[in-house]
């Protein structure tokens, strides 16, 4: 099996050596999302990033070919687990009535000062 980056021209710019998404065999693997929109500017706060964040997901998803429906598992990363709820409910509305697995993550510190960042794997077969 081989691992190929994917187009990804819906995606923020990336800040250093890898790709947005990579397709290995039936799985799409998602790089970690920072609330940075398409000029690389970080949104304020912990509700402005997250829905950025939802957003540059959706987007890659759709560069991928697919849907939150496709999602099979989640990280999140959050600087402040007190932040959970908000990310949470946000997260859920995003989402829809897909549930995929997830696991949520408490950190010191994530890129570029972000205070959340979401990471996803895709199964999609080619």
């Amino acid at each position: 099996m081989s691992v190929n980056p994917v187009p990804t021209p819906s995606a923020p710019p990336v800040a250093g050596p890898y790709s947005p998404a990579v397709r290995a065999g039936d799985w799409i693997v998602m790089a970690g999302q920072i609330g940075i929109d398409a000029t690389g500017a970080m949104a304020e706060g912990v509700e402005a990033q997250t829905l950025q964040i939802l957003a540059n997901i959706a987007a890659v998803l759709g560069d991928c070919g697919a849907s939150w429906a496709d999602v099979a598992k989640t990280t999140i990363f959050l600087t402040d687990l007190g932040n959970f709820s908000t990310v949470n409910a946000l997260y859920s509305e995003a989402i829809g009535p897909n549930r995929p697995a997830r696991s949520t993550v408490g950190v010191a510190a994530l890129p570029a000062g972000a205070v959340v960042e979401i990471e996803c794997w895709v199964h999609r077969p080619a």
